[in-house]
């Protein structure tokens, strides 16, 4: 069995005992207090009793410390300081300055608007710490609905019972070639005129929605998608084409910085939209540091592209 340890005194003994310690004065400690000069001498008689020890020596000028007394200050004095700073933690906890939140996004949120959310944030709210996971659209959807996540940055199929979104980017797909494939140079590209060239796509279970919209694509443009590898984070789909195993879809905000090596093209006719939202679950109120980064994220990312 643990060992349990009673102490007969009460933390304002101790604030008591550090005042007096300090001023060596009963009176003026008393002042300090706003307690009656005998209320505190009956104060430090207790703590005395329940420690066994004298702590204060009376003078003539007011009271010296004891050696007892000297080592009890040493060791309260980090010990009231540290209580002393938990409310102001507390109350910048309650308010959203301080603490952490988990949040996991998809390769085209951190490709585009992501970057600019959390330096903003980092600005703004600098004691609260972010625990950023890449993650694909359907394992963050069962975690914000189970409660594993602050929000999520992903791409939906339709409305999710219990999670609120909000979208940041909407735009047609172009495509993504290696820099020497026979079209790379192109004026005017059509998904059709890639009939013969292979794709590089992602697991369907990550993204139904999107998934099927390429399929769709495909179909109303009248080919058969040749689709060469399903890979997954989106960053290793990108290092495939660069290899010059195929072709992807590429939104143009995602295509701003891209290497030597591949070329991006938007597409005339039939293609893929992506849609990118910020997602949360919907409780009567977010907790303030989740509505910090929402308030952050909403207002960096501004108006989806269309």
């Amino acid at each position: 069995m643990p060992r349990e340890y009673q102490f007969d005194f009460e933390l304002r003994h101790l604030v008591y005992f550090r005042e007096l310690a300090r001023q060596l004065h009963f009176r003026r400690a008393a002042e300090t207090l706003a307690v009656a000069q005998p209320a505190l001498s009956r104060a430090l008689a207790q703590l005395e009793a329940a420690l066994g020890v004298d702590l204060l020596n009376r003078t003539r000028r007011g009271a010296e410390l004891t050696p007892a007394g000297r080592l009890l200050l040493e060791r309260v004095e980090p010990l009231l300081r540290n209580l002393e700073s938990v409310r102001g933690e507390l109350r910048e906890l309650s308010q959203g300055a301080v603490g952490h939140l988990r949040i996991a996004f998809t390769g085209l949120a951190m490709a585009t608007v992501l970057p600019g959310i959390l330096r903003e944030f980092h600005r703004r709210h600098p004691g609260i710490r972010l625990e950023l996971n890449e993650s694909p659209t359907s394992a963050q959807l069962a975690a914000l609905q189970a409660g594993e996540l602050g929000c999520g940055f992903f791409h939906p199929d339709s409305p999710t019972p219990g999670l609120k979104t909000h979208l940041l980017l909407r735009e047609r797909n172009g495509v993504l070639l290696p820099a020497n494939h026979p079209l790379a140079a192109a004026p005017r590209l059509r998904l059709r005129d890639l009939a013969r060239t292979p794709f590089v796509l992602f697991p369907r279970t990550h993204n139904p929605g999107f998934y099927d919209r390429v399929l769709a694509a495909f179909a109303a443009a009248r080919v058969a998608p040749r689709i060469a590898e399903e890979v997954w984070p989106r960053a290793n789909g990108i290092g495939l084409v660069r290899a010059g195993l195929g072709a992807t879809f590429m939104t143009p905000s995602e295509a701003r910085n891209l290497a030597a090596d591949v070329v991006f093209h938007t597409l005339s006719g039939p293609a893929p939209e992506s849609r990118l939202v910020l997602g949360w679950r919907q409780p009567p109120a977010p907790d303030a540091i989740l509505a910090a980064f929402l308030a952050v994220a909403r207002g960096e990312a501004g108006a989806p592209n269309s």
